[in-house]
């Protein structure tokens, strides 16, 4: 069985925006340079392929001109935003069984990272391990940083008190460590063979307070529905979509299409046939999507919507916009910005 490459929700990219707004740096330039809107930021239905997310963190680096961006976001992130792995990991009978739910379902979260767990051999501490899930190049530190520092904190919310001694972190010490220790609370070691941090025996099997079996057995059954769903291989048709939607204005041909899933184009042609559609009836749903998400926000012209979709002649674009819409893209875009106005 063939797995799909995994797709990255934008939920977490809102306490990007919200952390670039807060120095100083233009947010939605940000997300329109990558194609999104401020508002998608809240679809738990928007996802990106890696190399889409890889390029909207290293843009964000770059727009704060902030080294320390990962931990200022992890810092960010409430305890109500992780979901319902976050409401799992609450409502568990104790912190041993917050970090078992962690360690499998960290996936449902963020595809970047895997974390682990072991007892140490003389019986002690647990050592929780965080590790990359895939090379993540030039966003390794920021990206383990801010997620051993979410961890840290729901950790230490759920236990209602600070119990973890030192982080570890296995790069080298960056300028801003001092700033590392008073967002961690706690020692922060670096050039570790390891990233992560060990929680002392003794509290790893004492009652929680926010214990709620019933909540639990919920959120844990929610977690696993949602882990065997990802699991399955993606259709032909949402493959060939994310292709699409991750190159909007230079959409792959059939032929290119074909080679990327390793297959004729005829064998394409009769997957999709057999899925009920076809190659251009896909890119006609891709192009209508993004043409009115780019007429509701309205920052580009209908001449350049028609360009950035691939167009080459405008008639066309405002043909196709008719048969998809029944009103020009003139008047759905004016129609669009007379609802924003009066909301």
């Amino acid at each position: 069985m063939t797995t799909s490459a995994p797709l990255f929700p934008v939920y977490y990219l809102r306490q990007i925006a919200d952390q670039l707004t807060s120095g100083g740096a233009d947010a939605g330039a940000w997300l329109a340079r990558h194609g999104l809107q401020p508002d998608q930021l809240s679809d738990t239905s928007v996802t990106l392929p890696f190399p889409a997310y890889h390029a909207l963190l290293t843009d964000a680096v770059a727009t704060s001109g902030e080294p320390a961006l990962g931990l200022l976001v992890g810092a960010r992130l409430p305890i109500n935003t992780h979901g319902v792995l976050g409401l799992a990991a609450m409502s568990s009978s104790t912190l041993r069984q917050s970090v078992e739910m962690l360690d499998r379902f960290v996936s449902l979260r963020t595809p970047l990272v895997a974390i682990s767990h072991a007892t140490a051999e003389d019986g002690g501490a647990l050592r929780l391990r965080i590790d990359p899930a895939l090379p993540l190049g030039d966003i390794h530190q920021l990206v383990m940083e801010a997620v051993t520092l979410t961890v840290k904190n729901l950790l230490d919310f759920i236990a209602g008190a600070r119990h973890i001694a030192a982080v570890g972190f296995g790069f080298p010490e960056p300028p801003y460590a001092a700033l590392a220790q008073d967002l961690f609370q706690c020692e922060v070691l670096y050039g570790q063979q390891w990233t992560g941090f060990d929680l002392p025996p003794a509290v790893l099997d004492q009652p929680l307070k926010l214990a709620d079996p019933t909540t639990f057995s919920e959120a844990a059954a929610m977690c696993q529905r949602e882990f065997d769903r990802l699991r399955q291989p993606a259709s032909m048709v949402a493959r060939i979509r994310r292709a699409m939607l991750a190159s909007p204005g230079q959409f792959p041909s059939l032929q290119v299409t074909a080679r990327l899933f390793n297959c004729t184009p005829r064998t394409l042609h009769r997957r999709l046939l057999a899925e009920g559609t076809s190659f251009q009836q896909l890119l006609d749903q891709v192009r209508h999507r993004l043409a009115c998400e780019h007429l509701k926000a309205g920052k580009l012209s209908v001449q350049e919507i028609a360009y950035a979709l691939g167009y080459t002649e405008i008639a066309n674009f405002r043909r196709a916009f008719k048969r998809w819409e029944g009103v020009p893209p003139s008047a759905f875009g004016d129609s669009a910005r007379a609802v924003r106005e009066v909301i």
